[in-house]
């Protein structure tokens, strides 16, 4: 409960980056996913010249910035990087200064990014999750499709197909749905 009572919403938000060479061209999108409700949003965006992993912190905090009020979140992200960061590293890393250590004389790559995403952390319960890249979860997988076509339109290539959404569960349209023919 916070300070007035109410009970945080859980929600779930998939999470993903792409970067076309590294550093280039990069994008990053997140899929929200509201399991009482079964609603979900979806969002995503790049930049010209940037890292993976610049677009993969990226796609939480515009996540979590989402969000209008505290929530429960459960974080499902292909990154392992990220993942790790916010369960075991940034504790160490805020500590020190925003340093690996306290006698590091150069911050930890992208700090204001993680500091962006610890003041976050302190407004929402977050657990991160790792999954597997390209392991069939389709949330997950819609969000590689959308970094990826970010990715491509910050390069100025032709984006790739878009596929279309359902507002009310972010999966595929029946019509638009690939089949699994093995």
């Amino acid at each position: 409960m916070d300070a007035a009572g109410n009970t945080p919403s859980d929600v779930v938000l998939y999470t993903d980056g792409a970067c076309l060479g590294n550093p280039g061209p990069g994008g990053w999108a997140y899929i929200l996913y509201h399991p009482a409700s079964g609603r979900c949003a979806e969002a995503s965006g790049g930049e010209r010249r940037t890292t993976n992993n610049r677009m993969e912190i990226t796609a939480v905090i515009r996540g979590l910035e989402a969000l209008r009020k505290p929530c429960r979140v459960r974080l499902c992200t292909d990154s392992q990087y990220v993942a790790r960061a916010i369960a075991e590293w940034m504790p160490k890393w805020r500590k020190h200064g925003w340093r690996r250590s306290a006698g590091a004389v150069s911050q930890v790559k992208n700090a204001e990014l993680w500091q962006r995403l610890d003041e976050l952390l302190q407004k929402h319960q977050v657990t991160p999750m790792w999954l597997r890249g390209h392991s069939g979860d389709p949330r997950n997988e819609r969000c590689d499709e959308m970094a990826r076509r970010e990715a491509e339109r910050a390069a100025g290539l032709e984006p790739a197909a878009e596929s279309a959404t359902d507002d009310a569960n972010c999966k595929p349209r029946a019509s638009q749905r690939r089949e699994d023919r093995r």
